[in-house]
């Protein structure tokens, strides 16, 4: 990818979507200990949170935290997560790892 193109965000987009994939949470426990698993909210498009931390802005990913609607994971939630066997989808964005858990069903 040229330097031009990654920071085109239609081609960080694309890129992250296919990048994403799920994944049980006893594979990120490894990147969990050094805390760089991000926890995104399931109210939130975890593309579109991943695109703004690879586009660095700062701005919005700082809000967000604020906000508590992206987050690190925490000792407790990897040990809720670990014991039920949690299938998340994820997606890297070095140095962090993004995950989300299922968006509810809607009726």
């Amino acid at each position: 990818m040229s330097e031009a193109s990654e920071r085109d965000p239609a081609v960080v987009r694309q890129k992250l979507n296919h990048d994403t994939a799920k994944i049980n949470w006893g594979a990120l426990h490894e990147h969990h200990q050094v805390g760089c698993v991000i926890d995104v909210s399931i109210d939130l498009d975890l593309i579109d949170v991943a695109c703004e931390f690879a586009l660095d802005n700062h701005i919005q990913v700082k809000a967000w935290m604020e906000q508590a609607q992206v987050k690190k994971v925490s000792d407790e939630q990897a040990r809720q997560w670990s014991t039920e066997e949690r299938e998340l989808w994820a997606v890297v964005v070095a140095p962090w790892v993004l995950v989300q858990g299922e968006k509810p069903e809607k009726n």
